[in-house]
This record gives C-alpha cells, sequence and structure tokens, in this order.
C-alpha cells in the first residue's frame, strides 16, 4: 500500500519547555513520509530558537505576524497542511512510534473513516503517568454520528487533539475550528467531521497528554471557568440537535452529566496533579 503524504501539526505558543520532546515524537515515526507544520503564535519566550535548533527538512516552520489565538492559530496549521491526512498536536503532547502508521493504515483500509483514533496515556508535567483516557468502546470502524450522540451523554469519546488522525478531504466538506468557542473548539471540530462518516477506534494507547492545571480545560476543570465551559456545551449540542437527533430533554440530561463530569474531573486534578 502506498504511503501519502502526512501532515502532523504543532500551534505554538510560549512551548519552549516541551515542544523539543513533542517534535522528537513526531520525527521518530515509524511512518516516515510525513510533513511537521509548526505555527508559532507569537511566542514571547524562546519556542522559536528551540525549534529552529533542530535539523530536519521535514520541519515546516511558519511565524505568525501577529497573535492569531487559539482558533486562528489552529485554523493557520490546517491551511498550512499538504497532506492527504492531518494530526494536530498540542505542543507538550507526544505520540508513541507507530502511532501514525497505524491510524493512517485504517484509514486508508476503511475509505468510510473520516477519522481514526486511539487510546492516551495521561502523565502530568514531570512525566508521572496519571491514568488512561479511553475512546468509544468499540474496536474498528463505527458509526461517527452514533459515537458523537453517544458521547454527549457518556463523555467526549474523541479526546484531546493528539488522539485522532483525520482526512484533509473532511476538512475541506466541513471548515475547520469554530473561533466562537473558547474552551470545547476541538469538540465542535470532532463531532463535526464524525457526522461526515465513520470512526475507526484503535484501543492501544498511542499517543500521551501531558495533564495540566493551567491549561483551558485545567482551568475549567478546577472550578473557575466551569459556567463558561457549561454555556459552550449547551451551544454545542443545540448546534447539532437535529443532525444528531437529540430532544430538549435529550439537552438538559447531557448538560447535567456535563457538570457532573467536570465537577468529577476538578477532584481528580486537584488530587492527582499537582
Amino acid at each position: 500500500m502506498e504511503s501519502p503524504l502526512v501532515s502532523v501539526c504543532i500551534p505554538a505558543y510560549n512551548n519552549a519547555g516541551y515542544i523539543k520532546e513533542t517534535i522528537d515524537s513526531v520525527l521518530r515515526q515509524t511512518y516516515r513520509n510525513l510533513e511537521l507544520v509548526i505555527c508559532d503564535d507569537k511566542s514571547t519566550d524562546n519556542t522559536v530558537e528551540v525549534i529552529e535548533k533542530i535539523e530536519d527538512t521535514r520541519i515546516k516552520l511558519f511565524k505568525n505576524e501577529k497573535n492569531l489565538g487559539m482558533s486562528g492559530n489552529w485554523n493557520n496549521c490546517l491551511k498550512k497542511c499538504r497532506g492527504e491526512f492531518i494530526k494536530l498536536i498540542c505542543a507538550d503532547d507526544m505520540l508513541s512510534e507507530d502511532c501514525l502508521k497505524k491510524e493512517v493504515r485504517a484509514l486508508q483500509e476503511h475509505p468510510t473513516a473520516v477519522l481514526a483514533e486511539s487510546d492516551t496515556k495521561l502523565f502530568d508535567m514531570e512525566g508521572r503517568p496519571k491514568g488512561f483516557y479511553k475512546r468509544y468502546r468499540t474496536s474498528g470502524l463505527v458509526d461517527g454520528k452514533m459515537v458523537a450522540r453517544k458521547g454527549f451523554f457518556v463523555k467526549n469519546y474523541f479526546g484531546a487533539p493528539l488522539a485522532n488522525t483525520f482526512r484533509r478531504s473532511a476538512v475541506q466538506q466541513t471548515g475547520g475550528f469554530d473561533p466562537w468557542y473558547t474552551y470545547i473548539l476541538d469538540y465542535d471540530f470532532w463531532v463535526k467531521l464524525a457526522c461526515k462518516g465513520d470512526v475507526f477506534i484503535i484501543h492501544e494507547p498511542l499517543n500521551y497528554f501531558r495533564v495540566r492545571n493551567d491549561s483551558n480545560t485545567g482551568e475549567v476543570m478546577a472550578g473557575g471557568k466551569t459556567e463558561d465551559y457549561v454555556k459552550e456545551h449547551i451551544h454545542l449540542v443545540k448546534k447539532f440537535q437535529k443532525e444528531l437527533g437529540l430532544s430538549d430533554a435529550d439537552i438538559r440530561r447531557s448538560v447535567r452529566i456535563r457538570k457532573l463530569r467536570n465537577f468529577a474531573a476538578g477532584v481528580y486534578l486537584k488530587v492527582f496533579v499537582r
């Protein structure tokens, strides 16, 4: 089977302390036909200098003339991609060496799949293991709308960006990240993609996510931004209400579950992540 070009994107902003590990995990992939697109969003630390010291022709560094914010920079990354398949990874996370190989193979062998995703190992900022985040319970090919709908009543099965590899053609159909959101723009993006086809689920921990108290998600789970997050969740489920066959009662139930999960995640951060 041919090895199509894969674009791995890193939207960077003040990540000098961790971005080299992230880049190294991409460049070590057993899947070799890739480009690494890095868009620096006017970092005020030495993120750019760290990147420029790494010598690899697959790295394409773009320096934004002004700060675009999260959604703007994530969309900027997508625009720079040339690959048939895309993976976006935040600048402090990492991939296992076989991540792209296995996720790309799934997309190649299953043309109806718009994205392939794998389980996640959680670590704190010192590299200590903090558990796992698992995808939808079934392995293999699953209807995307079903995964998205059930996720509204259980958990976000798509998880953080690094867990998903997706088709560029699907992005061209649906558009990029919605700037309306501050906290769950990636969740909206995955639901939007999943509604266009199937999802291939790999129950192996092929990616590594750093759990941070100072990230967008960490601020929400710690309690300071919960109200804003819930407003975004309401907007999300209403946006897809008709497409996913959600009743008004379903929306209310989804919001209650979201509040409970936020509370539980906040306890987890306070107890296990320092």
